[in-house]
């Protein structure tokens, strides 16, 4: 079934009888030539590219839960690819380019809300270090925009400009950063791919892999054994304990990033703000509540619920910057589970295990990158070879040296 506004209009005219179902809900079949496990937003969107774009037919999508459980629906829903390094600038530029033309793709609604990102700058160093971002964007074909000032009052004329210890000095903005609705995302990314083929399993958990020879077979559940011709991990925060199942230990660290959306205000927050002096970043959601977030939780986890100190410190830095908002009630908060590597950049490759891929390690970075995860992973599944983007995302950067660190904060997950 294909939505349109004349289809709205008769199912309106007709008591809504005629809507279907978004995807199918089916029995797990005894094998597949690609089974991937993970129902969120990279999964399904692997899913999807491996079907429409590389003709792949008998595929999966394996998820312990249901789709839209995970991180994929516990996001601040934020899109953008304003990166300096040559590892990661061309890769979030594809996916902000997919993310342009997804509604229309998929035939869905997915929100998508370009109304700008921008970061704020605080010094002189800072000033120089976004100078140089914001022209590696320009040279990868990203717009970037250098902002002073009096022209950032203009449009936010609410923040704390200034502040004795962070008055604010200007800004980079990418005018087609934005947001997009995190749970259409997984949504209409399920639909397309089930109007391809592919099944989605829901409560189906992975409890191990079927490892023969240095060849992985397929992967038990509980749902019973599923063989396979390829097995694609995508789990985000629960990585490190999937992959343990297959002997591997991973470069990567797992921990909560809590998010947090007040109640409903009037239009204030025209694009999407973050502070150059803190970790805070925040935007305003079509209900009206602004929605932020800043620090991981400052220890391991896998529970999707934070603690208090993240809560005062996240609400301290936007006090700082937006001394408004104390005005403001806290609606609720959430948890993720953040799978961070090493050196704050993703994992995309093949394993040392015949027929086993591996997509993780995205750090802060995994929702706005969705739409390129999935095509650049279903293009290394379907071709055993990286896209051109994603070549610098491998296992073994990290016992060659060539680690991608955006930040240049070294191996501490919890700073990046």
């Amino acid at each position: 079934m294909r939505y349109s506004g004349l289809r709205v209009i008769k199912e309106a005219l007709t008591g809504h009888k005629g809507w279907k179902a978004a995807w199918r809900d089916p029995e797990p079949q005894p094998s597949y030539d690609y089974v991937i496990i993970g129902g969120g937003g990279h999964g399904l969107a692997t899913a999807y590219y491996l079907a429409k774009q590389f003709g792949k037919k008998r595929i999966a999508v394996i998820e312990k839960g249901w789709i839209g459980g995970g991180n994929v629906g516990r996001n601040t829903t934020i899109i953008r690819s304003n990166y300096l390094l040559d590892g990661n600038e061309p890769f979030y530029e594809f996916s902000l380019k997919l993310w342009e033309g997804l509604e229309q793709d998929l035939n869905y609604n997915a929100m998508v809300s370009q109304r700008g990102i921008l970061n704020l700058i605080h010094s002189d160093p800072q000033r120089d270090a976004f100078v140089r971002r914001g022209n590696a964007m320009i040279l990868n074909g990203a717009d970037a925009e250098l902002l002073s000032a009096d022209q950032i009052r203009a449009e936010y004329p609410f923040l704390n400009f200034n502040d004795a210890r962070f008055p604010i000095k200007g800004g980079l903005a990418q005018r087609r950063g934005g947001t997009v609705r995190h749970d259409a995302v997984a949504w209409g990314y399920a639909r397309g791919a089930d109007s391809h083929g592919v099944d989605i399993i829901q409560n189906c958990e992975v409890t191990g892999f079927r490892i023969e020879d240095g060849v992985c077979k397929g992967v038990e559940t509980s749902r019973g054994f599923i063989g396979a011709g390829k097995v694609a991990a995508c789990v985000a925060g629960s990585s490190g304990r999937l992959m343990a199942k297959a002997g591997m230990r991973l470069p990567i660290e797992s921990h909560v990033l809590q998010a947090f959306v007040s109640e409903g205000l009037k239009p204030v927050l025209p694009g999407v703000i973050t502070y150059g002096a803190g970790h805070f970043y925040c935007s305003q959601s079509d209900k009206g509540g602004l929605v932020f977030g800043g620090d991981l939780d400052g220890y391991n986890s896998y529970a999707q619920r934070g603690n208090l100190p993240v809560v005062e410190d996240v609400c301290e830095s936007g006090m700082s910057l937006i001394p408004a908002m104390g005005r403001a009630r806290l609606l609720r908060m959430w948890g993720g589970i953040m799978d961070m590597s090493m050196d704050g950049s993703p994992i995309i490759d093949r394993t040392h295990i015949e027929g086993l891929y591996f997509n993780g390690g995205w750090c802060y970075g995994g929702f706005k990158a969705t739409p390129a995860s999935g095509f650049v992973y279903a293009h290394l599944l379907a071709t055993d070879t990286p896209h051109d983007t994603a070549t610098a995302y491998r296992f073994d950067r990290f016992r060659r040296g060539y680690m991608i660190d955006e930040k240049g904060m070294g191996a501490q997950p919890n700073l990046h």
